[in-house]
């Protein structure tokens, strides 16, 4: 689809929005991540995710597939909305339709789709010019000199300096304030993070505005259709196989085994500490994603290269035998807790409040049935995945021990793990199913949860690192 042509169609959206002739419902049977009867009987079941979607829905004719799956977790759903609403709806240092510019731009790097027709639609209706929408080139000299923090965030956040930050904010007519650099780094590190779960959960923006999801899961596809053609009434086959995941069979016995064996003993320290090896390096031939041709249906994108300068740069891949190394970030010289908040909130009025709950948040969420039926405590595995992905990116922690990443996370974890975070455009739908093949659907997606924010606490200290450094020169 030619930039032109997915703009003209933006603006339709935006138009048919205004004038209140957009369909309402969104489950319309193009959810085969999750059935749709699913996410009804959530909502049906739980009065608190109901009430989160009647918010979450306000002036609009559609709840978006992003706010259908955070539903699953209605603990998390409700901070991710004060967060996002202040970000982008509230009283800030940025005008309304700079953020949603801002959006796109980050967005598009990753290729989301999804998440550029959105910002799409709502820079059009906070007033934006629809000129800035032809490209990089249209937008003022001031919004485009954020792009090398947006580019370097993105894909290699750790190359980010003091000088980068000093660049956007020296003299002159398109320099920035320190607050509206903050606003603006809050916004590229939560929409890059957002795209991963986008990807990581199987949104699409295929279907139109409803925005449906291209991810099915392929054992599902080789036991036959999920619905009767309506997309409304799931597949004998597919209630078959969530019986099944009650059993606690294969992935989820195995799991739940190494978890109770490492909390009863550790029993081989010694390979342990032979093992704590810089995990995203070590496991880079695993984790890479799959260059074989895979049985996935062709999805035309629409040609967001517009709005991206430097399309090649990306997360590079670590050569061990060469030498080449990801820089060591270490958390213990600059914490979230100890430095990140406290600089952001004083800089941004109250979006480090809003962040931090996130964050405890995340990691607070109970564990699944499997955890309560086995009786195990997951916070380990959480822990995991959690450090595993700052490894990715080059932040160690001297007081984990990382033979936890090798014992409690598969390598078809790993694979899908480091592709959602590095290159989420990747991801293919083989990915999601081959892991934790017999955990609930909601299961899957808080992992995505973690991988969201995880990410974006990453992005946040980089940035906020380089920022610390240029107020202290």
């Amino acid at each position: 689809m030619a930039a032109g042509e997915y703009l003209n169609r933006c603006q339709r959206i935006s138009r048919q929005e205004r004038a209140g002739r957009v369909p309402r419902p969104c489950t319309n049977g193009q959810n085969p991540l999750i059935p749709e009867h699913e996410i009804n009987k959530m909502g049906a079941d739980n009065e608190r995710t109901h009430l989160l979607f009647v918010k979450a829905l306000g002036s609009r004719s559609c709840l978006d597939g992003v706010v259908q799956l955070m539903g699953c977790h209605p603990q998390y759903l409700e901070s991710f909305l004060k967060t996002q609403h202040y970000l982008l709806h509230m009283d800030g240092p940025l005008p309304f339709h700079y953020r949603h510019y801002i959006a796109i731009m980050a967005a598009a790097r990753h290729q989301s789709s999804y998440l550029v027709e959105v910002h799409i639609n709502q820079f059009l209706q906070v007033g934006g010019d629809p000129q800035w929408l032809q490209g990089l080139d249209c937008i003022p000299q001031r919004l485009r000199n954020l792009n090398e923090i947006n580019k370097i965030l993105a894909h290699r956040p750790w190359l980010i300096t003091k000088q980068h930050i000093e660049n956007l904010l020296k003299t002159g007519e398109h320099c920035w304030s320190l607050a509206e650099l903050v606003h603006g780094v809050v916004l590229l590190a939560h929409y890059h993070s957002l795209a991963s779960f986008v990807f990581g959960c199987g949104i699409s923006a295929e279907g139109g505005h409803e925005g449906g999801h291209v991810l099915r899961p392929s054992s599902i596809n080789n036991q036959g259709d999920t619905t009767n053609g309506n997309g409304n009434i799931p597949d004998p086959s597919l209630a078959h196989r969530r019986r099944r995941s009650v059993d606690y069979s294969s992935d989820s016995e195995y799991l739940a085994d190494r978890i109770q064996k490492f909390q009863a003993e550790k029993e081989n320290e010694e390979e342990m500490l032979r093992d704590e090896i810089w995990i995203g390096l070590e496991t880079e031939k695993d984790t890479s994603p799959p260059t074989r041709a895979l049985e996935d249906k062709p999805v035309t994108m629409p040609d967001l290269s517009c709005y991206v300068e430097d399309p090649e740069f990306g997360y590079p891949e670590f050569a061990r035998r060469s030498g080449e190394q990801l820089p060591v970030f270490r958390a213990q010289d600059y914490s979230w807790e100890d430095h990140g908040f406290s600089l952001v909130n004083r800089l941004y009025s109250d979006i480090g409040h809003l962040l931090d709950e996130k964050f405890r948040t995340v990691y607070s969420l109970k564990n699944g049935n499997m955890a309560k039926q086995r009786g195990c405590d997951f916070s380990a595995l959480k822990r995991g995945i959690w450090n595993y992905i700052h490894c990715m990116f080059g932040i160690r922690y001297d007081d984990y021990d990382y033979g936890e990443v090798n014992l409690f996370l598969e390598r078809n974890l790993k694979v899908y793990l480091k592709t959602v975070t590095c290159y989420p455009e990747k991801t293919k739908p083989q990915m999601f199913e081959r892991y934790w093949r017999q955990f609930k659907y909601s299961e899957k997606v808080r992992v995505n949860l973690l991988i969201l924010e995880a990410r974006m606490q990453a992005e946040l200290l980089y940035a906020l690192h380089a920022i610390t450094h240029y107020m202290i020169s």
